[in-house]
């Protein structure tokens, strides 16, 4: 018998069954990921060209971006206005039009029905015009092509907030960038485990943080009041590099290290990064109560000069991705959260609380407590209330 999640008292406290609980994760789909929020579908650079398009999920909806002929970015739900067929299977390449293969229905890369065979025998009032691909909300930030399938969504620009400056700088400060390839992983693990990271496990969980000797740089941690997170960071240079047969790979050849390290966590699971000369997009996509997918998408800059874009490249895939040596250790952990959720009672942060009764904002660079208000939003956006019981 399922027992009713409850939310507890402390706001340091969050219940464990939340990572394991099917019937919520549908409820999340829904309330979250179908409901009024802004979600990150691509960057600008890549689908550059007119005909270029990448394919995506929103929740459980599939999506097309698709840069149009006429130049503009738009979000379509990848479904014919015919019999709801899938439109497009390729996850991303360069399209004259999109035809669904069932009735061979064809839409412009703009979206209008260009046209479908047999329309002298269709309905009565049958009108071309009616048929096009049905777009979504879209904004943009910084090259980021954001969408929502709500019109209750805040303007983007509101719903952003005050992490605008965090994440324009994790996008190369004006986000004209250049694709330089994607790392795709899932990991068996929960979104919101997938999404909690905090300002606490850096220095202690990654040995390579250790190696780097970045345990002790100065540094600000930005929560917000609708979920989002930034961290803006101090690398400082490293002392001992003889661990590293190729010692240039942790060169700053375009950072300054005294902002070495900029990250904006946008809710509710986006991360888009900026460490040392790598920038990178983190695309998630809820697959299951106990799946998470992640395309790591890496950029240059489009002023980079070529030695600059070869340096980003080796960076990109040795100190971030999924396996690397900075990072390795995460997925594990993603892992052995959701194992470990499934035993009784609340998961507790503890560092940098400095009350339980209600939520801050001003807390350090290396605090957990930093993830509390997205948690407090969580709970009141999934309607839970909290617990009167200590």
């Amino acid at each position: 018998m399922n027992v009713p999640i409850q939310w507890p008292k402390a706001v340091n406290e969050i219940p464990k069954a939340i990572f394991t609980d099917a019937a919520l994760f549908e409820r999340e789909i829904e309330t979250i990921f179908h409901g009024a929020q802004w979600h990150p579908l691509a960057h600008r650079a890549e689908i550059p060209n007119p005909g270029d398009f990448k394919t995506m999920l929103l929740g459980r909806m599939p999506v097309i971006v698709a840069n149009g002929e006429d130049g503009k970015i738009r979000v379509f739900f990848n479904s014919c206005t015919h019999r709801g067929n899938q439109v497009e299977t390729a996850s991303c390449g360069n399209r004259k039009a999109f035809e669904c293969p069932y009735h061979r229905w064809m839409f412009r890369t703009t979206g209008e029905l260009a046209g479908c065979p047999g329309t002298e025998e269709f309905s009565p009032g049958f009108d071309k015009k009616n048929y096009g691909l049905r777009e979504l909300r879209t904004a943009e930030f910084c090259g980021l092509i954001f969408a929502t399938a709500s019109a209750a969504t805040p303007a983007l620009e509101t719903w952003i907030g005050g992490l605008a400056k965090t994440l324009a700088g994790s996008l190369g400060g004006d986000g004209r960038l250049k694709l330089l390839g994607y790392q795709k992983v899932r990991y068996a693990s929960n979104w919101k485990a997938y999404s909690d990271n905090d300002g606490y496990h850096a220095p202690l969980l990654h040995v390579g943080f250790r190696l780097l000797g970045w345990q002790g740089g100065q540094g600000s941690q930005t929560p917000t009041p609708n979920g989002h997170l930034g961290f803006e960071s101090q690398l400082k240079p490293v002392v001992n590099r003889d661990f590293l047969k190729d010692p240039t790979l942790i060169d700053l050849k375009a950072t300054d290290p005294e902002s070495g390290s900029r990250i904006a966590q946008l809710f509710p699971h986006t991360v888009i990064t900026k460490h040392m000369d790598v920038i990178n997009v983190r695309f998630a996509t809820p697959i299951s109560v106990d799946c998470t997918e992640v395309h790591y998408a890496y950029f240059s800059h489009v002023d980079d000069s070529e030695e600059l874009m070869r340096h980003r490249i080796r960076q990109s895939s040795n100190l971030l991705g999924p396996c690397g040596m900075v990072s390795m250790e995460d997925a594990s952990i993603f892992n052995r959260i959701h194992i470990g959720s499934f035993t009784p009672g609340n998961a507790e942060f503890q560092k940098g609380v400095k009350r339980t009764d209600e939520v801050w904002f001003d807390v350090k660079q290396n605090d957990e407590s930093g993830n509390l208000p997205k948690w407090d939003y969580y709970s009141r956006l999934m309607g839970f209330q909290r617990s009167e019981a200590t």
